[in-house]
């Protein structure tokens, strides 16, 4: 990436025309925290990634249809990561706890991204999971805020990057389907 275009990204970041809103809706969760609440949401925060990979792990033995969520789930997190790594590298947004380590900076989410690109993909997979998987991953991303590790805008985006990958995956997915049986076609 040039210079510029870094200072580019930088004083777009500087000028975040939602830092008001973030403000916000941080001061609001700070004034509503609660010991038994701040666990909870640490404990759903700390294990995310352990249920992207039990699903991943069940989806491997539970026939084609396992394996082939698994392939499309490999297919929509990889571009996510690249994507959601490559932005905190360069946008390297201040967390809102303080925190400004670089490699570990609050914008975007990867906790949300990863958890809303499951929900997507177990949605196409399998719809009668839509609402519980919707329903955790906005958990996950509720507990970035809650925990102080995000702001509203980092898990916004996060959802954003996440649904289109998980779009990008399934059209990829629909025309190999429909390369190899002609009649899917529609």
């Amino acid at each position: 990436m040039t210079a510029l275009a870094r200072a580019i990204l930088l004083a777009a970041a500087l000028s975040w025309p939602l830092q008001p809103l973030d403000d916000a809706v941080q001061g609001w969760m700070r004034s509503h925290q609660e010991p038994s609440a701040h666990q909870a949401m640490d404990f759903v925060s700390s294990k995310a990634r352990w249920v992207l990979i039990g699903a991943a792990a069940l989806g491997l033995l539970s026939g084609a249809a396992g394996r082939a969520f698994v392939s499309e789930l490999a297919v929509v997190l990889v571009p996510v990561n690249l994507l959601v790594e490559g932005l905190k590298w360069t946008v390297a947004r201040t967390r809102p706890d303080g925190d400004t380590h670089r490699r570990n900076s609050s914008f975007p989410s990867s906790h949300a991204a990863n958890a809303f690109a499951l929900a997507a993909v177990l949605t196409r997979c399998w719809r009668r999971s839509a609402v519980p998987a919707w329903l955790a991953a906005g958990v996950v991303a509720f507990s970035r805020l809650y925990l102080d590790r995000h702001w509203l805008s980092d898990v916004l985006a996060s959802a954003l990057i996440a649904l289109a990958s998980a779009w990008l995956a399934a059209w990829i997915f629909k025309r190999r389907q429909e390369r190899t049986d002609p009649s899917l076609m529609t």
